[in-house]
């Protein structure tokens, strides 16, 4: 099988190219940076999502299409959510069919929930509340729409947030401050029931639906976790460091990280500030039906999380990855309450 990963160098995309890689399968992605560390057998396209006539030619003999590009809240790019979460995935979707694949897998989000009631299931409806979020159910809803119209099974994936050996973004400053003995923070008191994804339980979950064949949607996350609180002492506790979890008022701390943001001194984005509070886990029970077996708690996977970034500490510091998941984050107003924590 032919298998065309869009967003091939980044954190999700880089997994699944491997993964297919080392079973046997002929692999290419397209992706506007090439990671150097990129097996010799899995073909790079340096490509935007947005060129369409590049993206045409990149699905040619294709038989299953991996769609991953998507700006991630991290890089706060306002309109261009829309260009790359939205149009980016109406392009793949209307060029995969016009090249005749027998397959669409789409990477979606849970941010496109908002503030749900849990547990999410398939029935819930998808409300964001913030741009990111909108600009992801924009382009799901719109990768659903060509399928449906054109005939291509689609599978949609939906992840919880991912930890794993190699995931920085936002993590890399809460493990920086755990390891030097900072506080860390949570909004409100942090009670909240708050799953997690490993990746490698999330790329079973996603080869077994591939292996499948059967389109729908998939909702992953770990059936084993407890508050965000716990999840963060449990943390601290396995660390061995001074560290403590503070809580922060939630209505005047959610308000000054907006006007922070606005301008341009915070590295959370509202994806962050405004569900970081907010009780979030799926029903994962359908998928444990169909015979996934994840083995990561919320526990194991932070604490593997951890060791990989203190043994990789001096390589993170120096390295310049193109993916915002893969590479360290500015702190900017955060190194305030940090020199205070």
């Amino acid at each position: 099988m032919k298998h065309l990963v869009t967003g091939g160098s980044g954190f999700l995309g880089n997994l699944i190219a491997r993964r297919l890689s080392q079973r046997g399968e002929e692999v290419k992605i397209l992706d506007i940076w090439e990671d150097p560390t990129r097996p010799q057998d899995i073909e790079y396209i340096n490509c935007d999502i947005r060129d369409r006539q590049g993206v045409a030619a990149a699905m040619k003999g294709v038989d299953i299409v991996h769609h991953n590009v998507a700006l991630v809240p991290l890089t706060k790019s306002g309109n261009k959510f829309w260009e790359v979460n939205v149009e980016g995935s109406r392009i793949a979707a209307e060029e995969a069919a016009k090249a005749g694949v027998s397959s669409f897998i789409h990477m979606s989000s849970s941010a496109l929930f908002g503030d749900p009631k849990c547990p999410i299931t398939n029935d819930t409806q998808p409300q964001p509340v913030e741009i990111y979020g909108r600009a992801k159910l924009a382009g799901e809803l719109a990768v659903r729409e060509v399928c449906d119209r054109q005939g291509l099974p689609l599978i949609v994936i939906r992840p919880r947030t991912i930890l794993g050996e190699g995931r920085l973004g936002i993590f890399q400053i809460l493990f920086e401050w755990i390891q030097e003995g900072r506080n860390v923070y949570v909004i409100g008191d942090g009670n909240i029931k708050f799953q997690f994804i490993h990746a490698l339980d999330l790329m079973d979950a996603y080869l077994l639906a591939l292996d499948l064949g059967k389109p729908g949607i998939y909702n992953v996350g770990s059936d084993r976790f407890g508050t965000l609180r716990e999840g963060l002492e449990n943390l601290i506790s396995y660390a061995g460091t001074d560290s403590q979890v503070k809580s922060l008022p939630t209505t005047l701390t959610i308000g000054t990280l907006r006007l922070l943001d606005i301008v341009g001194l915070s590295p959370l984005a509202p994806w962050h500030y405004l569900t970081y509070h907010k009780e979030f886990y799926f029903d994962v029970e359908p998928l444990l039906n169909l015979g996934w077996q994840p083995k990561y708690s919320n526990d194991d996977m932070f604490q593997e999380s951890y060791d990989w970034f203190q043994k990789n500490y001096d390589k993170i510091q120096a390295e310049k990855a193109g993916s915002a998941h893969r590479k360290p984050v500015k702190e900017k107003i955060l190194w305030l309450l940090k020199q205070l924590s």
